[in-house]
């Protein structure tokens, strides 16, 4: 399949249209029915994430997604253009348990890490715009493609 690209203003009702976008892209894909409602989360919470961002640092900006199917895997890429000077931490440690003072209150560094824990294939980088989440899924070998 080529590359689906989708562009959407930063807007939270528009959030589950990308998920219902990349969910239906994602099984026409091949990707395994019992990874789908992983994606739809992942996707989802990458998406806020992003229309976040953009509705606190540049609301005219829209959220791009890119979605593949290559080389046997099903790719997502989430691109915010919200670069607030402030780096990304790459790969989030999951909240500390039992909260307390100082610890687990960014709420996008809670966001990364939800997002790290859903995904065993993700890269989260920092972009000369903003961020980049680059998720990734198995994608079945003998696809039918007729769901």
């Amino acid at each position: 399949m080529a590359t689906v690209e989708l562009a959407f203003s930063a807007l939270p009702v528009h959030v589950r249209t990308a998920r219902l976008i990349v969910t239906a892209v994602a099984r026409r894909s091949g990707v395994e029915e019992e990874l789908l409602d992983e994606v739809r989360l992942a996707v989802g919470e990458a998406c806020s994430r992003a229309v976040e961002a953009h509705r606190l640092h540049c609301p005219a900006e829209p959220v791009r997604l890119e979605l593949h199917d290559d080389d046997g895997r099903f790719e997502v890429v989430v691109n915010d253009a919200a670069s607030n000077g402030k780096p990304v931490d790459p790969l989030p440690a999951a909240p500390p348990r039992g909260g307390g003072a100082g610890g687990g209150d960014d709420p996008d560094s809670l966001g990364l890490a939800v997002i790290s824990g859903l995904v065993d294939d993700v890269e989260i980088a920092p972009t000369p715009d903003g961020t980049q989440i680059r998720m990734g899924w198995p994608v079945a070998a003998h696809s039918s493609g007729s769901n």
